[in-house]
């Protein structure tokens, strides 16, 4: 075997190769016994520049190597030519042959050295033993990439909490919340015992619930303010005249995530929890999931809600950048701190139709449309507005004539969203242009037009329009003309191929050898746009495999899961790209939170030069995951 005559002894200084696996995961992670055990029982090897390293011919791999210095070449045959080609490259801190050592076969792939190249290598025997007992070094080798962005998120999140001092996070399920025994009343209470019987306990609520304890009712201190300033009903009111109805709930293992958007997607600071027979068994308030106010998205919700001018709209945007920061500090993940931002541009979005609705309704009904990234519910600090109006002509009008009114109205909506933080879009992609403000059947016909006729334009339109939702007005118009879209689309796989031509052209990032591709305009030239080369290549190819599979919902990550679940995605390949997914974004998100700090504008390029060691990895891994989901995509539609 290549590189064995030249084998050290056993390397004498176990401190120094602990130190240096310490740098590289999943090493960064283990105690110093398992360190300990794998230097005793390692041999420096090394190769020169195009020494076989391991075989398909050797057979079943008997050793473990980390690449100490140099890199390695993984070589297969090519099958459209008589030569081999290179799959992939692992250089320093990385391991190898990770799939066939755990299962116990020969590897398929030629490991060459590229360069003068150094390996630590222990036997099967050390491996075994270390897979057993260290479970970091375990959950690496079965995962990959999911492992490594596990502990990027959980480095991150353990800075964050240490400096927030907080015990609880979004992912934890409101049972582990110390639930307040719930203060419950009939609803035909008066109003006056219920207030005394809220001012005995402390508490801002009262749940009115029935005889079999179902919460009927929710009644809160704004709501006594309420009612105490319109002076419409006396405090001997029974309670079941002026509660809230239906209170919203949630079951005791839905999460603190799931609560805190539900608070602030519909303005309110206090939830039920109830059991699995909808039996109330605690209440949950705002102050409860953050406490002393160190996240206040609820609040900040209902500030953007209740706006009366503009200028406050405009001054309360910095405020979700503080969020953003505290949001990831309580552990949100990439995907729900985009759900979040995504969540309070809806809020600003609403509040500016309903002042502008106030000063000047048009007298139409209509359904406010965004689509892109809004429309998936994944947007980030950096935003343009893409959006558009659905309206039923009302009888006696022509959709002219309605235009005639909506378009002014619409244009002060996209330029006072324009003050609030949202770019106007430089495409035109908004309610102001007429091509955007349709009737239901003229959205419908363009949209089989957009199908039948699949020009290069209209498949660069494909990762806008197909994304959409209604932000505000009735929704059933849209689930009616969704409906019809997707059911085309499903039935056109003439469409779905060129869906999917079209996704395959944003190529992850990575060369052959998988160095970074850099892109090369303007003034970024050693730059990754993370948004363009990374999230895209995702975005497109799950878009087209949801379109063909019936998947209704337009985030990205929920589709994946969707896809799943259907059977189209492998249980392991889903969340690993859904992994690879979430880490680009949490890369863009804190580049962002980088750039707003120094003062700069908001980008979506990095240099990865500026990343450490571990996230240049992962980052490169992530894009070889984009890799295989558009090899998925290939294969599927036979390119």
């Amino acid at each position: 075997m290549a590189g064995s005559p030249q084998d050290s002894n056993r390397p004498q200084n176990t401190r120094a190769i602990m130190t240096f696996l310490r740098e590289h995961a999943p090493f960064s992670n283990m105690d110093d016994a398992h360190l300990a055990h794998f230097a005793e029982h390692a041999t420096l090897r090394f190769y020169a520049d195009g020494d076989p390293v391991i075989t398909p011919e050797e057979g079943v791999v008997k050793r473990f190597y980390v690449v100490k210095q140099g890199r390695i070449c993984g070589e297969r045959p090519s099958e459209k030519e008589d030569r081999t080609e290179t799959t992939f490259e692992i250089s320093v801190g990385e391991c190898f042959p990770l799939a066939a050592l755990i299962g116990e076969r020969p590897t398929r792939t030629l490991h060459r050295a590229a360069g003068d190249t150094f390996c630590l290598s222990i036997e099967q025997d050390a491996f075994v033993t270390l897979f057993s007992d260290s479970e970091p070094f375990r959950d690496f080798c079965l995962r990959g990439v999911s492992s490594l962005l596990d502990q990027v998120n959980q480095r991150l999140q353990s800075k964050a909490m240490a400096s927030m001092g907080s015990s609880n996070t979004l992912d934890t399920p409101l049972e582990n919340y110390a639930l307040r025994n719930p203060i419950v009343c009939s609803p035909d209470l008066p109003v006056s015992k219920a207030v005394a019987r809220m001012h005995d306990n402390n508490v801002g609520s009262i749940i009115i619930t029935d005889d079999n304890r179902h919460p009927t009712g929710i009644f809160t201190l704004r709501d006594l303010r309420t009612m105490v300033a319109e002076g419409k009903s006396p405090l001997d009111t029974p309670i079941g005249q002026v509660m809230t109805r239906n209170p919203s709930s949630l079951t005791s293992d839905a999460d603190a995530f799931e609560a805190a958007m539900l608070m602030a997607e519909h303005h309110f600071a206090h939830l039920c929890v109830v059991d699995e027979e909808e039996h109330l068994i605690g209440v949950v308030s705002e102050r409860d999931l953050f406490s002393l106010q160190r996240v206040d998205l609820v609040h900040l919700a209902r500030t953007i809600g209740t706006a009366t001018h503009l200028r406050t709209l405009v001054s309360l945007r910095s405020d979700v950048s503080r969020l953003v920061d505290s949001m990831l500090a309580h552990g949100a993940d990439s995907g729900q701190v985009v759900k979040i931002i995504t969540t309070l541009n809806d809020v600003t979005v609403r509040r500016v139709l309903e002042l502008n609705l106030k000063r000047n309704d048009p007298g139409i009904p209509f359904t406010w449309l965004t689509f892109g990234s809004e429309g998936r519910q994944e947007q980030t600090l950096l935003t343009d507005q893409d959006n558009g109006i659905l309206f039923q002509t009302p009888e006696g009008m022509t959709a002219d004539q309605v235009r005639e009114k909506l378009l002014p109205f619409a244009r002060t909506v996209n330029e006072e969203l324009a003050e609030c933080g949202f770019t106007l879009c430089k495409g035109n992609i908004m309610a102001s242009n007429p091509k955007l403000c349709l009737s239901g059947d003229e959205w419908d016909e363009w949209f089989i037009r957009f199908i039948d006729a699949s020009t290069p334009q209209n498949l660069v339109y494909s990762s806008i329009f197909l994304d959409m939702r209604a932000v505000y007005g009735d929704t059933e118009p849209l689930r009616l003309l969704l409906d019809k879209v997707l059911t085309r689309i499903r039935k056109n796989a003439l469409f779905q191929k060129m869906l999917a031509g079209n996704a395959l052209q944003r190529k992850p990032p990575l060369t052959m050898f998988r160095h970074f591709r850099y892109v090369s305009d303007g003034d970024h030239r050693r730059a990754l746009d993370l948004k363009r080369q990374g999230l895209a290549p995702f975005v497109e190819s799950v878009r087209v495999f949801a379109l063909a599979n019936g998947v209704e919902t337009a985030n990205t990550l929920e589709r994946m899961s969707a896809l799943v679940k259907k059977g189209i995605f492998d249980a392991k390949d889903g969340n690993a790209w859904r992994e690879a997914y979430s880490l680009i974004q949490a890369i863009r998100m804190r580049a962002h939170q980088e750039m707003l700090k120094e003062g700069e504008e908001l980008s979506n390029y990095i240099d990865p030069d500026d990343l450490n060691p571990l996230d240049r990895r992962i980052l490169r891994e992530s894009f070889r995951q984009a890799q295989r989901l558009q090899q998925k995509l290939e294969v599927t539609y036979q390119f």
